[in-house]
């Protein structure tokens, strides 16, 4: 490593909170410089999905309608709160709902799996507000979780009102919130699956055919390696255009609000992303450390410009272990500190190192960054007693 830190002679509290926040506490990736190209977008963004780096945005913080680019999040949302092979029942609400359409029945039912398909695919309305009702016991319940979703995920310049992406009063987001959001859902294997099908076929119990929906999304067909995501329209919003790809092993996300020649700033936002901004691979799962025991817990890949790999810096941070006889000792978990890693000065991430016989299971940067979200909010604290209380609730339930 071309640094070390070790960290001695603290107190034994204050020892096991900052033991905690150094391997959880979240690197905000470094947002890339903004190079020679433009789009016909009022806001665009483009993110890479495995660091979460912002790799171009131009108005990308200004709150907008994003009308059906809100059925991102009702799917994310729908997938990890509900259960995908239970049946949705279609209400009054969402029956013949305006705008664009499955053309459900009041009253029928379908799986949540298949009409979430028709939702992504077809961007049906009368699907979103079903699957509302359905996961959330009722619209208002659902538009409550986005919102949490929302706030969970850091999404600061988004808000939503309904579950389709109508325009409504207090319903918004932006660029760069909307390539944060589904760069998180890109990791979820059902919803990955969900929006790079160009074609499904679903049962349909009222007629002698079965549903078959094609996917709106034309990157799919016209561009090399397009895997998703969703479009939207509205006739304030206008065309609004989130689209993925994957080349060589590392996957892009474009988003265009109110563009109208969307597809083709796509195919240059993604072009560019993936020529000045490959994928590098800079610390290995089951790495050693010079000069120690430990080996890393993770793959670190991060998208690099030319020139930024030089300026990348290590260091690596350990914990100082308890004194024997103490109540909590650090080093039943195998826990040895972290490998930081810098570019510019600034963090862009971290790996955890451990005892090479107890390396837990690997996860994927993105995740971690957000799990530990989720856990901060079931860990809360106010003042520094609550802080220390969470810090060992939370580390004893790490250790079961």
């Amino acid at each position: 490593m071309k640094r070390l830190k070790r960290i001695t002679g603290k107190p034994m509290l204050l020892l096991i909170m900052c033991m905690l926040l150094a391997v959880t506490a979240p690197a905000y990736p470094v947002r890339a410089e903004n190079a020679s190209i433009s789009t016909h977008a009022r806001a665009a963004a483009l993110i890479d999905v495995e660091s979460g780096r912002l790799l171009y945005s131009s108005r990308g913080d200004e709150p907008m309608l994003i009308a059906s680019l809100t059925k991102i999040m009702t799917a994310i949302v729908a997938i990890e709160n509900g259960d995908l092979t239970s049946k949705v029942k279609v209400g009054k609400n969402a029956f013949a709902k305006e705008g664009s359409s499955l053309y459900l029945k009041q009253g029928e039912e379908m799986l949540l799996e298949d009409m979430l398909y028709g939702l992504m695919l077809r961007s049906g309305n009368d699907a979103a507000t079903a699957i509302a009702e359905h996961v959330g016991g009722s619209e208002q319940g659902f538009v409550y979780m986005m919102n949490a979703k929302a706030e969970e995920l850091g999404l600061k310049n988004s808000h939503f009102a309904n579950p389709h992406g109508l325009d409504a009063e207090g319903h918004y987001s932006s660029a760069n919130d909307m390539a944060v959001l589904t760069a998180y859902a890109m990791h979820n294997p059902v919803f990955k699956e969900i929006v790079k099908t160009q074609e499904k076929t679903a049962d349909n119990p009222y007629e002698k055919w079965d549903y078959k929906w094609a996917n709106k999304n034309k990157m799919l067909r016209l561009y090399e390696g397009a895997d998703g995501v969703k479009t939207g329209y509205t006739k304030k919003a206008l065309r609004c255009l989130v689209s993925s790809a994957t080349r060589g092993g590392q996957q892009l996300v474009a988003v265009t609000l109110n563009d109208g020649n969307d597809w083709n700033d796509h195919a240059a936002l993604l072009n560019f992303g993936f020529n000045h901004y490959p994928l590098k691979t800079l610390i290995e799962r089951g790495e050693g450390i010079s000069g120690y025991s430990f080996l890393t817990s993770r793959k670190f890949a991060y998208p690099l410009g030319q020139g930024e790999e030089a300026r990348i810096t290590t260091k690596l941070v350990l914990s100082e272990e308890p004194a024997a006889g103490t109540a909590v000792r650090t080093s039943s978990f195998g826990l040895k500190g972290a490998v930081v890693l810098q570019l510019g000065g600034n963090e862009i991430g971290r790996v955890p190192v451990y005892e090479p016989d107890q390396l837990p299971p690997e996860e994927s940067q993105y995740m971690k960054r957000y799990r530990t979200a989720g856990t901060a909010a079931a860990y809360p604290a106010s003042n520094w007693l609550q802080a220390l209380g969470s810090a060992l609730r939370a580390l004893l339930q790490m250790g079961r």
